[in-house]
């Protein structure tokens, strides 16, 4: 992405855009077209929003003991997780401190020390350089001073954030009521049990527009619309960094897969009555999509590529007893396999619509005020003022039917 730096100085967008967007939902504008396909854009949110806020990389079990390792790529950035010698997981960007050349090349795995390839430079698993040859008689020259460089790295409920900047407060602070959100929970428990990849033709904010609403149910997911019916549910309306919300399970079935069975699957140890018939949706600033289902948990990580590509992937997580004792996922991950490609079908159409130069600013429908929630949070971190923008509530919040047509607030 060959973006001048001097373009990373200023917002995207104009204050009267700006403002147009963070209006209450029903008098408020959508973003412009452009923030889905210039590439001043996207790189003006990789510096300010992937380089600077705490995003989800992994889970800590993909680095299980020391020496072990998996690398991942955070706004440009090659960066390696390890697990240390102390059982600790660190970051380190994955560069040799000698010439630059990439310490580690293969994507996982396990290792005594870090060797880089080329000049045979060693640093331990805490990043410290070891040994490099032929360096004795430079003159001011420690090696304590030429260790990995490191990222900062937290981990909660078993998801590892990263960092790359030093000016952002820690992760907890960084995240506000998330973590008041899910304390009844206990996600540390949980393993991966299947993965679909997407390389969708659309802008990531597309994707996460089109996760916020189920407007388009009906006639996208006749499928899940059957399921959940779209009209139904209700929103959070929290102060951390995140939106989300929930909607019901119609009677007969109990979760989302091809036909709503859960395959012989327990719930989830931290269900409760409160929720085991419903589905809970959130977003996670800036790209990290998690449903909760009653038997297993479900995230999407969408990934910018360039102003019209991002790489998807989407992951069933169920608890480590349930995936030891071999209960299928299939008919989950059908399901969701089906889903996700009638997503990124629509999300792809707009991607192009949007590009028109007939293409003016639409409206929000009163079934989207959960995408004008995620909209706000894009043009509250475009703007840079320290405005937190409040969000509107859609018509209907809170409603559960059956499909014998009772009505009644859970």
């Amino acid at each position: 992405m060959s973006v001048s730096a001097s373009r990373f100085d200023h917002p995207p967008l104009t204050p009267e855009e700006l403002a147009a967007t963070r209006k209450p939902f029903r008098a408020a504008s959508l973003l412009p077209g452009r923030v889905f396909h210039d590439p001043a854009v996207l790189a003006w949110e990789v510096e300010h929003f992937f380089a600077r806020d705490w995003l989800v990389v992994g889970r800590a079990e993909e680095a299980p003991e020391h020496g072990s390792y998996f690398l991942v790529e955070v706004a440009g950035e090659d960066i390696v997780v390890v697990r240390g010698r102390d059982e600790e997981l660190r970051a380190f960007h994955n560069v040799c401190r000698h010439r630059g050349t990439a310490v580690v090349e293969e994507p996982c795995g396990k290792i005594v020390r870090f060797q880089c390839p080329y000049h045979a430079w060693i640093y331990d698993l805490d990043g410290s350089l070891v040994r490099a040859k032929h360096l004795e008689d430079l003159e001011d020259f420690d090696v304590k001073d030429y260790g990995l460089v490191p990222i900062r790295l937290a981990v909660w409920q078993g998801w590892v954030f990263l960092c790359l900047s030093d000016e952002t407060p820690p992760l907890e602070a960084s995240l506000g009521d998330w973590m008041e959100h899910h304390a009844r929970r206990d996600m540390s428990t949980l393993r991966r049990a299947g993965r679909l990849e997407y390389d969708v033709k659309a802008n990531w904010k597309i994707i996460a527009e089109n996760y916020s609403e189920c407007y388009h149910c009906p006639g996208v997911h006749p499928l899940l619309n059957r399921l959940t019916p779209y009209d139904l549910g209700g929103d959070w309306y929290p102060t951390g960094p995140w939106k989300g919300g929930w909607m019901p399970l119609d009677e007969g079935y109990d979760t989302m897969s091809m036909d709503g069975g859960r395959e012989g699957r327990p719930l989830l140890p931290f269900t409760t009555p409160e929720d085991d018939r419903k589905i809970l949706y959130h977003i996670l600033w800036p790209n990290l999509i998690m449903s909760i289902h009653p038997d297993y948990v479900l995230t999407h990580h969408t990934w910018p590529i360039e102003p019209g590509l991002s790489k998807v992937y989407c992951d069933l997580y169920v608890t480590a007893d349930t995936l030891e004792a071999g209960f299928s996922v299939a008919s989950a991950l059908d399901f969701w396999d089906l889903t996700n490609r009638q997503d990124y079908h629509v999300c792809e159409m707009q991607q192009r619509g949007s590009a028109s130069r007939s293409f003016s600013v639409g409206r929000y429908s009163n079934q989207e005020a959960s995408v004008h929630a995620f909209d706000i949070m894009v043009a509250d971190r475009y703007a840079m003022d320290g405005v937190r923008t409040s969000r509107g509530r859609r018509t209907g919040e809170g409603k559960v039917r059956s499909r014998r047509g009772s009505a009644a607030a859970r």
